[in-house]
């Protein structure tokens, strides 16, 4: 029997098996009947355009995964503008290899993929033999007229697409098992340190955010009143005329603070090794939430504690900033601060955990 003949026979019993089952094939009809045509190789390129674009996405995404500056940088300098691209750029690049194959697959079966029209009655009877006859017929017959065995270019560019796109998820799954923001903890730039860190020894100060960029006002004791908050961030004497700096200060993420000011008398039970962290009834706690990373911007007084306005996880200062409501599960990072000869407040050293959201490894 002839690959023609074999088709023929198929097709019949397509036909037969779908009225035994209710359904009508009023229109089953191939797109191209006359091979080779040009409106076909119009449709073709097309087809395999959608495809390549998948395959070029994907490439440009694999591409800025590896190569593209990723690592944190300050916002301010030129450095910073490669770096805030990473982001939007894997979503660019990934998408456009999505739209691709999503595109290529829609143009392709609405050009080549048999013309059906059918009418099927429902119901309700479990599948006879016959029945699965026809299914399998079925499968065989669309295989066939979707011409995956004699388009050749379409299973290769279809493969091409889909497994550029299974690539590029593959690398976006197991790229955070490759790049460690873990590693180098003697770098500045690692997550372990934060602007806190004073690595030539410069008294680090705690600043008080005025909302003027330029404006340097260091906090002393008697700038809060019992029960107070106040943002601080750090300062160093060698920044004072530096406006970059200075603005630098205000915007990483990983330099604001919350000093505060307990009521005397407030029963405070220390986390362990951070019981000397405080300088009287002065505490600083990272003002970044340890769920999701918000800013915590709101002090519940009465409880003697810090609340973040996003997902309202609650921070007991009575316990080291554990957290006592809400999704976040780590406590808030304590920096260790003093007051120095000139009366004001300073830093002793720089937070001594990570701080911001909590990642599987730290709990």
């Amino acid at each position: 029997m002839s690959d023609e003949e074999g088709r023929q026979r198929r097709r019949t019993i397509l036909r037969e098996a779908s009225e035994l089952d209710g359904v009508q094939l009023e229109t089953y009809a191939d797109r191209w009947p006359v091979s080779g045509t040009r409106a076909e190789r119009r449709a073709r390129h097309r087809t395999m355009a959608w495809f390549g674009l998948a395959v070029v996405g994907t490439l440009c995404f694999v591409i800025v995964y590896l190569a593209w500056p990723w690592r944190y940088v300050p916002p301010l300098g030129h450095e910073a503008t490669g770096y805030h691209l990473y982001t939007p750029l894997l979503g660019a690049t990934f998408g456009l290899a999505l739209l691709g194959l999503s595109f290529g697959i829609g143009t392709y079966a609405h050009n080549f993929l048999p013309k059906e029209n059918a009418i099927q009655e429902r119901h309700d009877e479990p599948s006879s033999r016959t029945d699965q006859d026809a299914t399998a017929a079925i499968l065989h017959e669309a295989r066939e007229s979707a011409g995956l065995t004699r388009r050749s270019w379409m299973a290769r560019t279809v493969g091409a697409a889909a497994g550029a796109c299974g690539l590029g998820a593959g690398i976006g799954a197991i790229g955070s098992f490759v790049k460690d923001p873990w590693d180098q903890p003697s770098s500045p730039q690692s997550l372990w340190h934060t602007a806190w860190a004073s690595p030539t020894g410069e008294t680090v100060y705690l600043r008080r955010v005025t909302g003027q960029a330029d404006e340097v006002h260091l906090v002393r004791p008697e700038d809060l009143a019992p029960g107070a908050v106040l943002v601080c961030v750090p300062f160093r004497e060698s920044e004072r005329d530096d406006p970059e700096k200075l603005h630098e200060a205000l915007r990483r993420a990983d330099s604001p603070v919350n000093l505060v000011r307990l009521l005397p008398g407030t029963p405070v039970t220390p986390r362990s090794g951070q019981e000397n962290f405080n300088w009287q009834d002065f505490y600083a706690y990272s003002r970044i939430c340890t769920h999701l990373g918000c800013p915590i911007g709101m002090d519940l007084a009465k409880e003697n504690r810090l609340m973040c306005p996003c997902h309202s996880s609650q921070f007991d200062l009575h316990a080291g900033a554990r957290p006592v409501f809400g999704p976040a599960v780590r406590p808030l990072p304590q920096l260790p601060i003093t007051v120095d000869d000139t009366g004001n407040f300073r830093a002793r050293g720089d937070f001594t955990e990570p701080i911001g959201p909590s990642f599987w490894e730290l709990g």
